[in-house]
């Protein structure tokens, strides 16, 4: 795959991206600081159904938005999870008399952004549901945490619930019916070669008589490499009996019985022509009817969700008669809802331009959102040029540290651990210079910190650590009477540590030995409460990131590479759990 790009730098690239691509329908608007796609004459009288996730999947998820599908959608950086304030942004650009649907595919960045929205939302009294899909059958159901990712299949679940809430559904129809949907598919992606990620150095490569199969949509390797190349007609074959195949007891995810009506979803990841995919999709048919004697009642192929510029493809094939025996609406009425018109990418790219608004009525400029005051009489206090040269020592140190990162993340996920990293220090270090520590007030650098992970970077590990930062804050001020025993202040960091750890809990299933950034956060809190000291608890986390390099993954994108599964295998550490590390370390240094 080429490296040549007309934009050599990520660096504004999406906001551009979205500036360009609302003005091909005049019903839409750019919230641009929270890169939220809307559509301004959403019918607030029907289900407002939400969905997004990182760059570079282009058309998804901004060019489906407008009439009977997504009433707005919110993007996150290239292959990056958008974060949760960035999701509360779209919540609240397209309000709903009768409810909220977010619906995202099945990656940890956007389960727990998406995830946490919905949570503070129905907090608010506002009704809000979210579905998971997870499609992809490359994993097989051998016991992984994280279940089936999600491919393209999820825009035929968006379709059929956009024509459901613009029919007028209730919030609990157009739900079940996105739920029984999401469950009746299975999908396989192909890959030729990986996509080349403007401005970053390292590329992953498929050898030149290679292709894998089981890809994900961020550059992951593939389920299984295939050399020689197999021909179409082979590799049309394999597909399929992945995906229909009753009888794979890892595969078998839906039954398809004869006479069950089916739709079949073909998504171009950005690099393959049309006269090879027209020509695969005519093969796929083929064999779907001669072999398995499945006809698709709908057939629909294209550039559903990219990887930017990759050779590659996916395969989706979707049961219409047994989603409707699972939620209120009949198969006829699924096939209605799945046609019906809209004036977003799904019909056309040109759209209606018959009444156009100009550029600065598309771009909405919201006031910034106000902070919480921190209350002096529980806010922990240090001395300034301590706090500040603690922090800017762990910025530096995380930024010195993003090369390695990088090339660990793309050994093992999408390549984005280290840049997520090092745009939160950078950021931090801008606020350092703006004197955020001159009170040496903890609680406003926290503050500070949790407005950097919330807003700016998103993303798994952004996630993870925004949700840490907001339950620390929260628990250093709810304990702050501890400060006034016997070697209080210790005392205090380790409750505040450990009651941060629990929350966190609440939003992912990961533990000690998964490969996590929690292989180094959980030591570093039992270290710390064991004699309340800071330098046990920095052994402990060094200690933890560096086992990552010998633990198999258990959760994550690395999941499903097969990453660790060889025992001769030298690996990296794990990215998110070494970046901790060094930030620990890096706080001790300060100290």
């Amino acid at each position: 795959m080429s490296k040549k790009h007309l934009y050599n730098s990520l660096d504004g690239l999406v906001n551009k991206c979205l500036r360009g691509l609302i003005t091909y329908n005049p019903a839409l608007a750019l919230d641009e600081q929270n890169r939220v796609v809307y559509n301004t004459e959403y019918d607030k009288s029907t289900v407002s159904i939400i969905s997004g996730g990182g760059s570079g999947h282009e058309p998804a998820w901004s060019g489906y938005v407008g009439t009977n599908l997504l009433a707005a959608s919110v993007a996150g950086d290239v292959f990056a999870s958008p974060s949760t304030r960035q999701i509360m942004a779209g919540m609240d650009a397209v309000p709903s008399d009768k409810g909220t649907i977010l619906v995202v595919t099945n990656y940890t960045g956007d389960c727990l952004h998406f995830g946490l929205a919905a949570q503070k939302a129905n907090a608010k009294g506002q009704k809000c549901k979210m579905i998971i899909c997870g499609d992809d059958v490359s994993l097989g159901k051998n016991g992984s945490l994280v279940g089936r990712r999600g491919l393209a299949g999820q825009l035929g679940v968006l379709k059929v619930m956009g024509g459901a809430s613009g029919a007028g559904g209730s919030l609990d129809q157009v739900y079940d019916l996105g739920m029984a949907f999401s469950q009746q598919i299975v999908s396989m992606a192909v890959t030729l070669d990986h996509c080349h990620v403007p401005g970053r150095a390292e590329h992953a490569h498929s050898g030149p008589d290679e292709l894998e199969i089981g890809t994900g949509p961020h550059n992951e390797p593939g389920y299984k490499k295939l050399s020689p190349i197999p021909s179409p007609e082979d590799l049309a074959k394999t597909i399929l009996k992945y995906l229909v195949d009753q009888s794979d007891p890892l595969r078998g995810y839906v039954n398809f019985n004869k006479g069950d009506e089916t739709i079949i979803l073909i998504s171009n990841f950005g690099g393959m022509s049309f006269l090879e995919i027209g020509a695969f999709l005519n093969e796929l048919l083929d064999q779907l009817d001669e072999d398995w004697g499945i006809q698709p009642v709908r057939v629909v192929s294209g550039f559903l969700e990219t990887s930017l510029n990759a050779p590659a493809f996916s395969v989706s094939i979707v049961n219409v008669t047994e989603t409707s025996k699972n939620c209120s609406y009949s198969a006829d009425d699924i096939k209605g809802f799945f046609d019906a018109r809209t004036n977003t990418h799904w019909e056309s790219m040109s759209g209606s331009q018959a009444r156009r608004r100009t550029r600065k009525e598309q771009l909405v400029q919201p006031p910034p959102a106000p902070r919480h005051a921190i209350d002096d009489a529980t806010d922990l206090k240090v001395e300034p040029a301590q706090l500040d040269r603690m922090i800017r020592t762990a910025c530096k140190n995380l930024i010195e540290a993003e090369p390695d990162l990088t090339r660990w993340d793309t050994i093992m996920g999408d390549g984005d651990c280290g840049e997520s990293l090092k745009q939160g220090a950078t950021y931090l270090l801008k606020a350092l210079d703006d004197k955020v520590a001159e009170s040496g007030s903890v609680g406003t650098v926290l503050q500070e910190l949790e407005e950097i992970l919330e807003g700016k970077m998103g993303g798994t590990l952004g996630g993870i650590l925004g949700i840490f930062v907001v339950s620390l804050r929260a628990a250093l001020a709810d304990n702050f009477a501890i400060t006034k025993e016997e070697n209080g202040i210790p005392k205090l960091w380790a409750k505040a540590t450990r009651v941060a750890l629990d929350n966190l809990s609440q939003f992912t299933p990961a533990k000690v030995g998964d490969r996590t950034v929690m292989d180094t956060l959980i030591p570093f809190a039992e270290g710390l409460a064991a004699n309340g000291k800071f330098d046990e608890g920095v052994d402990a986390a060094v200690a933890g990131a560096e086992k990552t390099k010998t633990l198999k993954p258990r959760l994550g994108r690395a999941t499903y590479v097969g990453a660790g599964q060889d025992a001769n295998q030298e690996m990296p550490p794990d990215p998110g759990a070494w970046g901790a590390m060094v930030v620990i370390k890096a706080l001790q240094a300060g100290l």
